[in-house]
């Protein structure tokens, strides 16, 4: 097997955060395809995934953490590296959804989304860092979310019934707030060997979203949802080394939902 033909993340270590949803189990399991060691992190143990994921010959640990933990979330990076030696990826998918109008926000749930979407995001890359850069190499991948960037997908003047089944403000401040981190980190950590990246999922078909209205389905331009895998696809590109000279971008991944 040529060099070129390796798996392009043999020898490499990642954080998945996240990884007992489905999307982060999809991006878990591409990493461990393509020869990386992975860290499984989700707030419960992943122990199904890890057991699959070790009896397909992959290296595996599972380190249940509360991203909202500044504690918890420094523990899993040691943990990663005592394991490991070292943390080459970081993958930022843990998150929840909220749902609703904003004159219905309870200001506990306005409070919980940005803790865990935008808080956990910065305390896991804060976390990072310092080992990234004793490496002088590091790739962060965040979940970032199309209703950052257009204001939401329901169209109330529409129908007002359509904001039930939709992220809502907590939810798009708090991927927009992912947006803007990851602009500034990728300027703060290019001269470092660091890229950050995020990328811009629209709907995608998990459990997360099961209410997503069937008019708002029909109004993807590709015609479908999209699938947890290429949300995992997209990320396994951004974390490799042919993504080098990409820093600071947000990759839309929305079904024509939104072009800029």
């Amino acid at each position: 097997m040529t060099s070129e033909q390796l798996p392009r993340h043999r020898g490499r270590t990642a954080i998945v955060t996240g990884a007992a949803g489905a999307i982060g189990a999809a991006v878990a399991r591409q990493f461990a395809r393509e020869g990386a060691s992975v860290v499984l992190a989700d707030a419960a143990p992943a122990s199904a995934l890890a057991n699959e994921l070790q009896e397909a010959g992959g290296r595996v640990l599972d380190v249940p953490t509360d991203v909202r933990d500044a504690e918890a979330v420094r523990s899993l990076v040691a943990k990663t590296v005592d394991a490991f030696g070292r943390v080459d990826i970081l993958t930022t998918i843990a998150g929840v959804i909220s749902l609703g109008s904003a004159e219905d926000l309870a200001r506990a749930e306005w409070d919980r989304v940005l803790a865990i979407n935008l808080t956990g995001a910065f305390l896991c890359c804060q976390a990072v860092i310092p080992q990234m850069r004793r490496q002088r190499y590091g790739r962060i991948v965040n979940m970032g979310s199309l209703v950052g960037k257009n204001g939401g997908n329901a169209r109330p003047w529409l129908d007002r019934a359509e904001q039930r089944g939709t992220g809502n403000v907590a939810y798009g401040v708090s991927k927009a707030g992912v947006h803007a981190m990851t602009f500034f980190l990728a300027k703060e950590l290019a001269a470092d060997g660091i890229t950050v990246n995020a990328v811009a999922a629209g709907p995608i078909g998990t459990e997360m979203i099961k209410m997503f209205p069937e008019a708002l389905r029909a109004a993807i331009p590709v015609g479908r949802m999209g699938k947890p895998e290429e949300v995992a696809d997209a990320i396994s590109f951004l974390a490799s080394d042919a993504a080098g000279f990409i820093t600071g971008e947000i990759l839309d991944l929305n079904g024509g939902m939104l072009m800029d």
